[in-house]
């Protein structure tokens, strides 16, 4: 390796992408191909980083599988900028077989975060964890221990371990500053910052009051009979009941349990549920099939009672019912939560990390951009979706785990 090569290259490791790109950027040969690809994409031009790192794959050839596998590794990192979440898992595995072979552990490890990160994305939490738990972590270097820490971080919010999370976030925050990259500072710093926002709503006895993350642990942790529109479920500390693929049944819970002590009368239930304004005696015999329905859901957490005007709620072994309503009372909140870390999303990967099929989240996303709440650039298969982020939004924590199709009810 040439002195240049080797100056951009650490240049690149102390998050100096200008710097590097001074030093390579007239130069054609693979490994400045390389260097240029990365630096390029360090400074937001992932498309232009793409091809540089494809035209560097093919310079170097089959005799050098190391510098292909870095390669790979890099365009990895650039599909996980881009939110592409489709990006092919298997080029990643076999280019981290490589450098484990070669003995690289510094980019195998890099390798596996990414591998973790996308986990994460996707909502598949116990297979990211078991990739970071299988890291030693003593042998990483400042800049990997931060992103080790975050991934941690970002699996205990999901998982709403709100002291776990701020613990990882500090550690995180430390490794970053001693990495001195300042890209990493910040991301540790917003994270810690997330922590302070209101993550949901508390609606409960005519109140609706916003709650962090670490309010929203301390009441999962309680015996109140928690009706959580984030998650879609009915549950308390014990007990959970998911109802996100049954989203009339959930519908019914929330009206109930926003209406308890009182009872919910069939007009509002046949109103919120069936979203119709003039029901008929179909509409009160379908209530009566789906009250049913939902009664027998229930039956471990609550039991639902006839009343002379509606439907009233008996928690079983509570006195205390709430809702745990999202930030954005949206039909496409989901949608909206991912969008919100202000990255461009493609149709395809929001279908992936939410669980919901392709042509769901497309609906959801022209129903979005018709009220003016998201907007696209390219055409076709580039195509991307962002939308400006929101002031105090952390609502995308709180997304199902595992991921649900939260936007299936779109009719």
């Amino acid at each position: 390796m040439d002195l240049l090569i080797s100056r951009a290259a650490h240049a690149l490791t102390a998050g100096d992408a200008l710097g590097a790109l001074n030093l390579v950027a007239l130069r054609d040969d693979a490994p400045a191909l390389a260097l240029r690809g990365i630096a390029v994409a360090q400074l937001g031009d992932l498309e232009l980083a793409n091809t540089l790192l494809r035209k560097a794959i093919r310079a170097f050839g089959p005799r050098q599988p190391l510098a292909r596998a870095r390669c790979v590794v890099a365009q990895a990192e650039i599909a996980l900028a881009s939110r592409d979440l489709a990006w092919s898992a298997k080029a990643l595995h076999s280019a981290q077989a490589v450098l484990d072979t070669h003995g690289d552990q510094v980019n195998a490890a890099h390798a596996r975060h990414l591998e973790a990160r996308r986990l994460l994305l996707s909502g598949r939490l116990d297979e990211a964890e078991h990739i970071i738990g299988s890291l030693p972590l003593e042998s990483l270097s400042p800049a990997s221990k931060a992103v080790h820490h975050l991934i941690v971080a970002g699996i205990s919010m999901r998982r709403l371990r709100i002291k776990a999370a701020h613990a990882a976030l500090t550690q995180a925050r430390q490794a970053a500053l001693r990495s001195q990259i300042p890209g990493l500072m910040a991301e540790a710093e917003h994270a810690l910052r997330t922590l302070k926002r209101p993550a949901a709503r508390l609606l409960a006895h005519g109140q609706d009051k916003p709650l962090l993350l670490e309010e929203v642990e301390e009441l999962s942790a309680t015996t109140t009979l928690i009706v959580n529109a984030c998650r879609n479920t009915v549950g308390n500390k014990e007990t959970v009941i998911p109802l996100a693929s049954r989203p009339v049944l959930f519908s019914l819970a929330r009206l109930l349990a926003q209406a308890w002590p009182a009872d919910a009368s069939r007009e509002a239930l046949i109103a919120g549920a069936f979203r119709t304004k003039t029901p008929d005696e179909t509409h009160r015999a379908r209530l009566r099939v789906e009250i049913g329905r939902l009664r027998k859901a229930l039956r471990p957490l609550a039991g639902i009672d006839a009343t002379r005007r509606g439907f009233t709620l008996i928690p079983h072994g509570s006195n205390k019912v709430a809702v745990l309503a999202s930030l954005v009372e949206d039909r496409h909140a989901a949608v909206l939560a991912l969008l919100a870390d202000g990255e461009s999303w493609s149709s395809s990967s929001l279908a992936l990390a939410l669980g919901a099929s392709q042509r769901t989240v497309q609906r959801a996303l022209d129903a979005l951009a018709a009220g003016g709440k998201v907007q696209s650039f390219g055409h076709g298969r580039a195509r991307r979706w962002l939308i400006p982020p929101l002031p105090g939004f952390a609502t995308t924590l709180l997304l199902p785990v595992p991921p649900v199709a939260a936007v299936e009810a779109t009719p």
